[in-house]
C-alpha cells in the first residue's frame, strides 16, 4: 500500500491482515483527500482517524498538510503494524497512536478535531453511535465510509456524498 498525494506521495506503508481489516482503496483515499481539499485548507489543522486499520489515512492526512493527526485502534496486532507504520514520521509530526476502543476514548478526549473520519467494521451497527461519541471533540468536517444507510442526527448536515462500487464516503458538517 502507498501513500497517495502529499510530500510522503508513493512512500509505502505495511497493512495488517486483510482478515482483520480493510484499507481503504487508494482512489477511495484519493477522492476522500481531493473533495476535502476543495471544502477546507489542512494546514495546520487536526485529523482523527477512529478506526485506523492500517494508519494509511492519518499518514495521508500528515503527508498533505494536516498539522496534527490522532489515529485510535484497539486490535493490538493491527495496532503494532500501525506503530510500526507511523515510526518513520512521529519524529517530524504530530502523530498520535491510542490502543483503545474508539467509542470509548473519544469521549474522553480534551483535543477538538477539523476532520474526523469513521470507518468502523461496515456491520457492527456502530455509525450512530460513533457521531455520538465524537459529538464534543468535532470542530469541522466528519467524514463517513460506509456501505449501507446511516441515519444521520439532525446536529450534522450533509455536505456531499460520494458513491465507489459498494462503498458511500458521506461528508458531513456538524
Amino acid at each position: 500500500m502507498n501513500i497517495t498525494g502529499g510530500i510522503y506521495n508513493r512512500q509505502k506503508i505495511k497493512a495488517p491482515d486483510e482478515n482483520i481489516t480493510r484499507p481503504t482503496l487508494s482512489k477511495v483515499r484519493m477522492s476522500v483527500f481531493n473533495t476535502l481539499g476543495a471544502i477546507i485548507d489542512f494546514n495546520g489543522k487536526s485529523f482523527l482517524d477512529m478506526f485506523s486499520g492500517s494508519g494509511i489515512m492519518s499518514l495521508e492526512a500528515l503527508s498533505r498538510g494536516f498539522g496534527s493527526t490522532v489515529a485510535i485502534e484497539q486490535n493490538k496486532k493491527v495496532y503494532s503494524v500501525i506503530k510500526s507504520n507511523f515510526s518513520k514520521y512521529e519524529k517530524s509530526h504530530d502523530l498520535k497512536l491510542i490502543l483503545g476502543n474508539s467509542l470509548k476514548v473519544c469521549p474522553k478526549l480534551t483535543q477538538k478535531f477539523d476532520v474526523i473520519y469513521i470507518d468502523p467494521p461496515y456491520y457492527a451497527g456502530i455509525y450512530e453511535k460513533s457521531l455520538d461519541a465524537i459529538k464534543d471533540i468535532c470542530d469541522g468536517i466528519v467524514i463517513l465510509e460506509h456501505v449501507t444507510e446511516v441515519e444521520i442526527p439532525q446536529n450534522f448536515e450533509i455536505l456531499k456524498q460520494k458513491k465507489y462500487g459498494n462503498k458511500i464516503i458521506t461528508f458531513l458538517h456538524k
